[in-house]
């Protein structure tokens, strides 16, 4: 089996990968004060660590990274392969700086290089991040602050606005504190994403499939006036594509 990790500023996504794909699927909370041991622990609970013949990681945390290659050396024995410099993705990157683009963009990027038409991945996770790719390029990323961030800045900005759970509200229009901001992170967010797919298109002059991830793709399309596909594994099966074209 071949261990998938995805490591973004609030999960850390793990998959399990067979030759046919991925198998199963998994989130921790990232916590860069946590050991590579702890960690470790929590995975021997998920899966059988037995099975594990190979590491792939794709990660935006740099201390989280260290963890998991000590991980991947003490108690596996392997060396993981991490994307970055010299790892073969067959992606072109147009942008201005091809080495600042993350680890989540590309293998978002190349999960759907396949695809027919330009295609606009949704990234919604700490932060969301809209990737447009045609012809297995990258030719442009936007990225705005993630819900958590959002509610974050709201509620340790303000005096009396509280802390609040994620959930979609019956009415747009709240009538209480807690409705109306709840309406604000998840009705605002689909709207973002509807309005910012509608200035991507009249700027490409074309049409393209959309897709949504991450952790609150879920709660998030639904609101959405766009056609579209949710795919939760988005980064996962790309990061699982770029570990055979370098194994292989």
């Amino acid at each position: 089996m071949i261990l998938l990790f995805d490591v973004g500023n609030t999960n850390v996504s793990i998959g399990l990968a067979d030759d046919k794909g991925l198998v199963e699927t998994y989130r921790l909370n990232t916590e860069v004060n946590k050991t590579a041991d702890e960690y470790y622990v929590s995975m021997r609970d998920l899966f059988d660590v037995k099975l594990i013949k190979e590491i792939a990681i794709s990660s935006v945390v740099p201390r989280i990274t260290e963890k998991l290659k000590e991980i991947s050396k003490k108690f596996f024995k392997i060396d993981p392969l991490i994307i970055g410099p010299g790892v073969k993705t067959g992606l072109n990157i147009k942008t201005d700086h091809p080495k600042e683009v993350g680890g989540d963009l590309i293998c978002a990027a190349v999960a759907v290089e396949d695809t027919k038409n330009p295609t606009l991945v949704v990234d919604l996770g700490t932060a969301i991040k809209y990737i447009y790719i045609k012809n297995k390029t990258i030719l442009g990323v936007i990225i705005t602050p993630g819900v958590g961030i959002s509610i974050k800045a709201l509620v340790g900005n303000t005096a009396l606005l509280p802390d609040i759970d994620i959930e979609v509200p019956k009415k747009v229009l709240g009538t209480n504190t807690i409705a109306c901001m709840q309406s604000g992170v998840t009705y605002g967010v689909a709207a973002q994403v509807d309005g910012l797919v509608e200035r991507v298109r009249d700027e490409v002059q074309e049409d393209f499939d959309l897709i949504l991830t991450g952790g609150l793709s879920e709660t998030i399309a639904p609101l959405c006036k766009h056609p579209l596909t949710r795919d939760p594994d988005v980064v996962l099966n790309g990061l699982l594509k770029i570990f055979k074209r370098n194994v292989n």
